[in-house]
């Protein structure tokens, strides 16, 4: 079985050109956690996750605590929002290198590079390097386990 078999088709991507702002919205409206930038030939060139925006809102002292467990409250902070220049950046100021798998890819190899890259979602694309879908870990954990219905 490959990844073609069980990913799914349907890709919400954004372009290159779009802001962090326009990012945001397709994240809501969409309700993803991970988002393939593409150039205008519809080739990945990067990702954003979810985490990679919400980054923009977190306090700058997290990184610098070792354990949060002693901070109840955010306060005043959790009112905060990124400033209006922030949220008009194109979106590659903060997307991240992507890491693609061919339809073709096999499942535990799909799988073992999610494992090693620390990924729950990877983009697929076909032999001409276009987005062609978008795999989780779930849609591949599933795809195996179902699998073990027929050992006895």
């Amino acid at each position: 079985m490959n990844i073609k078999s069980c990913m799914k088709h349907v890709v919400v991507s954004i372009p290159a050109t779009a802001t962090i702002r326009e990012t945001a919205e397709v994240f809501v409206k969409n309700h993803i956690g991970l988002l393939p930038v593409v150039d205008e030939n519809g080739n990945p060139i990067g990702i954003l996750s979810l985490h990679d925006l919400l980054t923009l809102e977190l306090p700058d002292f997290v990184s610098f605590v070792a354990d949060l467990d002693f901070v109840h409250d955010f306060g005043a902070v959790e009112t905060t929002r990124p400033s209006a220049e922030a949220l008009n950046q194109p979106v590659t100021v903060l997307m991240e290198t992507t890491i693609t798998i061919p339809e073709d890819c096999g499942l535990l190899r799909a799988y073992a590079m999610m494992l090693q890259h620390k990924l729950y979602d990877i983009p697929v694309v076909s032999k001409k390097g276009k987005l062609v879908g978008i795999v989780s870990h779930v849609d591949i954990g599933t795809a195996i386990l179902t699998g073990w219905y027929s050992v006895e």
